[in-house]
């Protein structure tokens, strides 16, 4: 976990992805490309991945698109966090597992993990949201996290969700919804509220944003995912460090 997050340079090097995970390699280059683009070179996050086990996401297991969006985040985390893992939630009805996916045992980690699970349940975020937050504050971290939040439809209860997206508002932690599935379907459309609840009258800053990965999520070109998880959290990092809510 991130202790300080000022400093210049990827928090790990090109040399020890070469040695470690060469298949992340093209990955690690196109974060970086990204990270640069959006003023976030040389910055120190914590990097989080939540991911949908509910019974709906069955085919996006199967077709290796949960794997390859992990893969992806583990690239980008390398640049962010210099301890080589990324901590993976999965969610469904309950809290399915936590545990996390690391440069050295990256290769079908996540359909690994997900064969073990058993039932694929319903969908609470607010359930693996409570996880995250409930993991951050035990790390004694106060660096900022990007927390990349997978599913494909809206949550069992939507109050909740609202609710812990507001009660963590106060935290340094920036919620990356990715939405799997048809770009048209109304299963986003509390996404799409969530991304826009009113700032200050229900949280002090911003802290949420949303895009869809479309119905073949691992076809994302690279270089557009990365744009696409990272192009809000600069402006939620200055919101909050103007709020006192990351400091330094």
């Amino acid at each position: 976990m991130v202790g300080s997050f000022s400093t210049a340079g990827p928090a790990i090097g090109l040399r020890r992805i070469e040695e470690t995970a060469p298949a992340l390699v093209s990955l690690y280059k196109s974060a970086s490309v990204s990270l640069t683009k959006n003023g976030m070179g040389g910055l120190r996050a914590a990097v989080y991945l939540v991911l949908d086990h509910s019974g709906s996401m069955r085919p996006y297991y199967r077709d290796g698109s949960v794997q390859a969006l992990a893969e992806r985040v583990l690239g980008l985390s390398a640049h962010l966090d210099d301890d080589g893992r990324v901590p993976v939630v999965f969610f469904s009805t309950d809290i399915d597992a936590v545990t996390d996916m690391a440069l050295d045992n990256h290769r079908g980690r996540i359909n690994t993990i997900a064969a073990g699970l058993g039932h694929m349940g319903l969908t609470n975020y607010h359930l693996a949201m409570d996880a995250v937050i409930d993991h951050y504050l035990d790390s004694g971290s106060t660096a900022p996290a990007l927390v990349v939040f997978q599913t494909d439809g809206g949550p069992s209860s939507k109050h909740a969700a609202e609710r812990y997206l507001c009660k963590a508002a106060g935290l340094p932690l920036f919620w990356q919804f990715v939405g799997f599935g048809n770009r048209r379907s109304s299963q986003f459309d509390f996404l799409r509220k969530l991304d826009e609840l009113p700032v200050p009258q229900r949280r002090p800053v911003d802290n949420a944003g949303f895009f869809h990965a479309g119905r073949k999520p691992s076809r994302m070109p690279d270089a557009e995912l990365y744009d696409r998880l990272i192009a809000e959290f600069p402006h939620w990092l200055a919101a909050a460090r103007a709020r006192g809510i990351v400091r330094g």
